[in-house]
């Protein structure tokens, strides 16, 4: 009886909050410590997931989120006006790539990979929720990091950003091959 109305609880508290809560956040609220409450939410997402039903319990970056099954969208979308949906340009791919996988990473850094000014894109992404600020670099200026956010996991389908495909060392070098090919073209003109 303790466990389902501990398990009541968190279900609760994921349905009221209605986006990703913390695990430490979750362990306070039920008054466990946190080897318990993960132990206990990836029980209770075994049972989401062994089921058949419209809800299910992600995790995201040590935080768990209960959310409506991909497979329904559709269903939803004739209920409910269409969420907004938005195209990721070249551009804005490459600096949310860019952010992804060297975050946490100021706009500086950003153009300096780039080789151009980023500001709109980056500026799209951190509108959209899938980039956000992750503090100050502590250098002159003080200069804003940025990261990817749960929207951003939520959207790409990974749980963390150490998920993310990792890029092939061959891939990198016939990139900059490429680059410096370009480069001299550019040079030669």
């Amino acid at each position: 009886m303790e466990l389902e109305k501990t398990e009541g609880l968190i279900e609760a508290v994921l349905f009221a909050m209605g986006e990703a809560v913390s695990a430490e956040k979750l362990a306070i609220a039920i008054g466990h410590d946190l080897s318990t409450t993960r132990k206990l939410m990836h029980q209770m997402m075994d049972r989401y997931n062994s089921r058949v039903g419209g809800m299910e319990i992600i995790e995201l970056d040590d935080s768990y989120q209960l959310c409506t099954r991909k497979e329904y969208y559709d269903a939803l979308i004739r209920v409910a006006k269409q969420p907004k949906k938005y195209t990721l340009t070249d551009v804005q791919l490459e600096v949310l790539s860019i952010v992804a996988y060297r975050q946490p990473v100021t706009r500086q850094e950003i153009e300096k990979i780039r080789g151009v000014n980023s500001d709109h894109a980056l500026n799209r992404l951190v509108e959209y929720g899938l980039v956000g600020e992750t503090g100050r670099l502590d250098a002159p200026g003080r200069p804003i990091l940025f990261g990817t956010t749960e929207e951003f996991l939520q959207e790409f389908g990974v749980r963390s950003a150490e998920e993310l495909p990792s890029i092939q060392p061959e891939l990198i070098e016939e990139m900059k091959s490429e680059a410096e090919e370009e480069v001299q073209l550019k040079l030669d003109i």
